[in-house]
């Protein structure tokens, strides 16, 4: 009887301390900017304001910033608040979410890929247009402003746009 009682004791003591034991805590997820080298690019393609993001086991993602904005790279770049693609080691396939500024026209980023092994050199696929950049500039991760500002070519075509009318006599010297 003694000995069943102290297998008793034994097992609840077991029970116990496997109960209260505490757990290990899992680590954190990767941020996306950590995520990014793991592939073989730069962090900085996207702006500090992710909010979140998944990434599927076949390199599909989908990013969500904390709303649009702009960044000013060797271009003008403007993210939208969700972004997708696929992500694959050196590259970045099936991008939609990214705009480049050329002139007065904005054209979606399609792809992004990196020289493999690595160079000085990043890709962007724009339509049939494919862009060379140094890669320097998208190794920091850039803060986000939230409109285009007056000193870009799309600020001042804006300006341009919201000139007051002429006036008669402006006007009848055009005519004349």
């Amino acid at each position: 009887m003694a000995n069943s009682h102290l297998g008793l004791t034994l097992f609840s003591l077991l029970l116990f301390f496997s109960l209260t034991k505490p757990t290990l805590s899992q680590d954190p997820s990767p941020t996306v900017f950590e995520i990014l080298p793991k592939f073989g690019l730069p962090s900085g393609l996207l702006p500090n304001t992710v909010k979140s993001y998944s990434l599927s086991d076949d390199g599909s993602f989908t990013v969500y910033l904390e709303k649009e904005c702009y960044v000013e790279f060797d271009y003008l770049v403007y993210y939208e608040k969700k972004i997708t693609g696929k992500l694959s080691y050196g590259s970045i396939s099936n991008l939609k979410g990214i705009q480049v500024q050329r002139f007065f026209l904005w054209l979606g980023v399609d792809d992004i890929r990196v020289d493999l092994p690595p160079s000085d050199s990043i890709y962007f696929q724009v339509g049939w247009i494919n862009k060379k950049l140094d890669v320097d500039q998208f190794k920091t991760v850039h803060s986000c402003r939230a409109g285009v500002s007056s000193g870009s070519c799309g600020g001042l075509w804006k300006q341009f746009l919201e000139l007051p009318a002429p006036n008669n006599d402006v006007q009848m010297l055009l005519t004349e």
